[in-house]
């Protein structure tokens, strides 16, 4: 599977996990004490909605599209603010024609004590980033595989904060990759919290994915999934699902108002589905 992200910004699997992403970086915002976002595979910051790579597929129509024009629950519509807040930021004119990565996400959120590292692999993507923000004492772009720095770059020197695991599954064993990584990068920042987000596509590989992860002995792993159609005949991304390591006490409940309203707006095909899973308590 490629994921390169220019051809799929702001579809359903987009809203979903920049959707968990704030809901986590509030969280960490409700003490004064600093805290560090480290995105992984952080892209290039700033998707334009009307470029060839994203007409090719059309998939934001079909993600941040919908929900723009969706009525939500109040409830539902106080937790996605945030997030949605972060989106219109891009498009002061209305409408819809830039979409804003997770980096450029995160740092709508950041308060002035805050800081975020954004690593990026890909020589072209790395310079765009960092030409985003150039200037911006609160943000380091980090031209760098995104796998070496679950290592090296942890803990960071705040000991509070977020690591955004967000790979292209572009090659083989990224299941693999992402269990791995997490169990060495756990080893180094047991309280960190971690999101790794994954493709639903192969029903059998996610399942293993799931079982390895619990085979880990990590505890506190919450798994969130997001189905939008049946398993097809064909292979296609048919959900997405975000791995939280320590999630806030707060997620969980936050997720059962969220995911259901969400699940209204994206869902294409029944039957499909959300779930809540806890893969390890304490």
């Amino acid at each position: 599977m490629n994921y390169r992200h220019a051809y799929h910004a702001g579809n359903f699997a987009d809203v979903v996990k920049h959707t968990v992403l704030c809901r986590l970086v509030e969280y960490l915002k409700q003490k004064d004490k600093a805290f560090r976002v480290i995105d992984t595979h952080a892209g290039i910051g700033r998707y334009d909605l009307a470029s060839v790579e994203a007409g090719k597929t059309g998939e934001w129509q079909g993600g941040v599209g919908r929900l723009f024009e969706a009525t939500l629950e109040p409830q539902a519509a106080t937790l996605l603010q945030p997030y949605l807040q972060a989106v219109r930021a891009e498009n002061p004119d209305g409408g819809l024609r830039r979409y804003p990565g997770s980096p450029l996400v995160v740092r709508r959120l950041l308060r002035k004590q805050d800081r975020l590292t954004a690593i990026e692999l890909h020589q072209e993507d790395a310079a765009r980033l960092k030409a985003l923000f150039a200037g911006d004492f609160q943000t380091r772009v980090i031209e760098l595989d995104g796998w070496l720095a679950l290592g090296s770059h942890l803990p960071p020197k705040e000991k509070r904060g977020l690591v955004l695991v967000d790979p292209p599954f572009e090659e083989e064993g990224e299941f693999s990759r992402l269990v791995e990584n997490l169990r060495r990068a756990h080893r180094r920042w047991p309280g960190g919290i971690y999101a790794l987000w994954y493709p639903i596509k192969d029903r059998k590989a996610v399942a293993a994915f799931r079982a390895a992860l619990q085979e880990t002995g990590i505890p506190k792993l919450l798994d969130i999934g997001f189905e939008i159609r049946p398993a097809s005949s064909e292979p296609s991304l048919d959900g997405s699902g975000l791995v939280v390591v320590n999630p806030p006490f707060t997620l969980e409940g936050e997720l059962r108002v969220l995911l259901p309203a969400l699940h209204r707006v994206l869902a294409v095909e029944q039957p499909s589905r959300w779930t809540v899973d806890w893969l390890a308590g304490e």
